[in-house]
């Protein structure tokens, strides 16, 4: 049942086109937020539905689509001697510890690990897969290689580790590196994006899509529906309702 308003217009001799021109601005210069709010709260049902559907839809992405990524690492311990290790060998291990990390990822040295791998990439693809970190303070330069494949993220962050030693000996000259780990299977981590981080960002996602396609709805709705509203948009005082029966 709905209920149809009677107006003081007549009374006040406000004609049709005075009271559109008096609701257009009214109705346009601003958003109620509080009204937004329980516009947004009045619609839960909707909102719950499409958090749910978001979360199903990224969830079945997940499973049948995002494929597993494991990361391999090795380390190294940069020194300048082969023996005793003196404070200029540190200041050295120091200085030379980015040029350590440039040459582990030169083209020469990713080259040489798709020759021994057999790799179906070039070394620009490679060097997507490996990162080289040095802890600050620290001589010591971690390579870690991301594949989709265990062995394969293992074998070429071994294979990295022994050729980067052999071209840094052969470049700057002084002692080789000193291996503190290589890559092993039970060391490689599983990095593959959880599950329900993806069922998370569906669910924001797809709320976050709806709420802005039902405020945008509110906002260029223009109708009248409620005595409240001919009060707010036409100011006029509703002087009846007559009820109105749908057949």
């Amino acid at each position: 049942m709905e209920q149809r308003a009677l107006t003081t217009s007549g009374v006040h001799g406000v004609g049709p086109s005075q009271t559109a021109r008096a609701a257009t601005p009214q109705a346009s210069d601003s958003i109620d937020l509080v009204e937004m709010f329980f516009m947004l709260l009045s619609n839960w049902k909707v909102l719950f539905l499409s958090a749910l559907i978001g979360a199903v839809v990224m969830g079945g992405y997940h499973t049948f689509m995002v494929k597993p990524q494991y990361r391999a690492y090795t380390e190294m311990y940069i020194t300048s001697s082969d023996s005793v290790i003196s404070l200029s060998d540190l200041q050295l291990g120091s200085a030379l510890t980015e040029d350590y990390q440039a040459i582990i990822t030169s083209r020469t040295v990713l080259n040489q690990v798709i020759d021994d791998m057999q790799l179906n990439t070039d070394y620009r693809g490679l060097r997507e897969m490996v990162t080289v970190s040095n802890s600050s303070g620290t001589h010591i330069i971690r390579t870690t290689v991301t594949t989709l494949d265990l062995a394969l993220s293992r074998d070429i962050a071994n294979d990295l580790l022994l050729v980067s030693i052999e071209r840094i000996y052969q470049i700057v000259g002084t002692s080789e590196p000193m291996v503190i780990d290589y890559a092993e299977a039970e060391a490689v981590e599983d990095v593959t994006p959880g599950i329900l981080s993806y069922m998370v960002v569906g669910s924001f996602v797809c709320v976050l899509l709806v709420a802005a396609l039902l405020v945008i709805r509110s906002v260029m709705d223009s109708t009248i529906k409620t005595d409240d509203d001919v009060e707010k948009y036409l100011q006029l005082p509703v002087l009846s309702a007559v009820p109105f029966y749908k057949e």
